[in-house]
């Protein structure tokens, strides 16, 4: 062995041991969105994912819950400039940030979730929502005695029209009949963080004989859950399955597999397998779907669960394609 490969092999060996002699853990930076970690929803799924990793595989991590949108570009390169291998931002608006970033810092690695960043250091991991907010349309048309549902978004935006959209079609699928509400929270990031104005839309639809209504609204949708309990009506929860916050009042959550593709992330650039590039993930994958527990079980009769596991299989095997907003738009421009 020659002088300088001794050398190399000291520099690994200083880098990569500490004091006790012990492997130095992976240190990841996880920049969360205006919601925060205790949204119940996607942010919260994010952070269950770092989290587990971190007990599980032992890595370093340190969150930052940005306050407002202008925090989030110092917050991702104060982690890159400090040397964290694995930087990962949460939600669509982080994209633009996560690109700057990534561009002046192109030896470090990001994860951007719900939005796509082409750049050969990022991994962007997109879900198909429309996929299971169809499922969870159909369940809500099927359950509902009055014939009319509704959807809260909390920022109007295409992700959320996604949802929507999707949404949308389930439910005329199973009730070609069904009256379907739409209504969103506004149209800026504080939109994830106002319950008294999702309680007052939700209460306002429950109001004109809306029995069901489907929230994808972040911690906006923590008060479509007060209204649902307070006029005994049924809600739907998103991202996370949050069937246990208001049992017997959440029909089922549209489940979004946000903390495995965070944890997957983590998990890759430990054993030094991180992949760049684009991932869109869905029923096919178990990535999206409609969540039944001891919560909701006696909410959904069995003729009802038929029915919607025949429009999952259905659209598994490609017989039903649940119509996408993302590509509606791109074939209009």
């Amino acid at each position: 062995m020659n002088s300088k490969t001794v050398f190399k092999l000291v520099v690994f060996l200083v880098f990569a041991v500490n004091s006790f002699g012990e492997a130095v853990p992976l240190k990841v930076g996880l920049v969360l969105d205006k919601g925060g970690r205790d949204d119940k929803s996607f942010n919260a799924a994010a952070f269950a994912g770092a989290t587990d990793a971190q007990k599980k595989l032992g890595i370093e991590l340190k969150v930052v819950e940005a306050s407002d949108d202008t925090a989030i570009e110092p917050s991702l390169r104060t982690f890159a400039q400090r040397g964290y291998p694995l930087v990962i931002g949460i939600g669509f608006v982080q994209a633009s940030a996560v690109e700057k970033v990534a561009k002046d810092f192109p030896k470090t690695s990001f994860l951007v979730i719900d939005s796509e960043v082409k750049l050969p250091n990022v991994r962007s991991v997109i879900f198909k929502e429309h996929e299971g907010s169809y499922l969870v349309g159909a369940l809500a048309a099927l359950t509902s005695k009055t014939g009319q549902v509704g959807f809260i978004g909390g920022m109007d935006i295409p992700l959320i029209r996604r949802f929507q959209m999707g949404y949308v079609a389930g439910a005329e699928a199973a009730n070609p009949k069904v009256k379907v509400t739409t209504q969103y929270v506004g149209s800026t990031s504080d939109s994830w963080k106002n319950p008294t104005k999702g309680k007052e839309l939700a209460a306002s639809q429950y109001q004109k004989n809306v029995d069901v209504i489907f929230t994808a609204a972040g911690a906006s949708g923590m008060g479509v859950f007060d209204a649902a309990e307070e006029l005994k009506k049924f809600a739907i929860g998103v991202d996370s399955n949050q069937n246990w916050v208001k049992p017997g009042r959440i029909l089922t959550s549209m489940v979004k597999r946000v903390d495995l593709a965070v944890y997957d992330s983590i998990e890759k650039k430990t054993k030094d397998k991180f992949e760049p590039g684009s991932v869109a993930l869905g029923l096919k994958e178990n990535a999206v779907d409609f969540a039944m527990d001891d919560f909701n079980k006696a909410l959904v009769t069995p003729a009802v669960l038929k029915k919607v596991n025949d429009f999952k299989e259905k659209i598994l095997k490609g017989a039903i394609k649940v119509p996408d907003y993302y590509e509606i738009q791109k074939k209009k421009t």
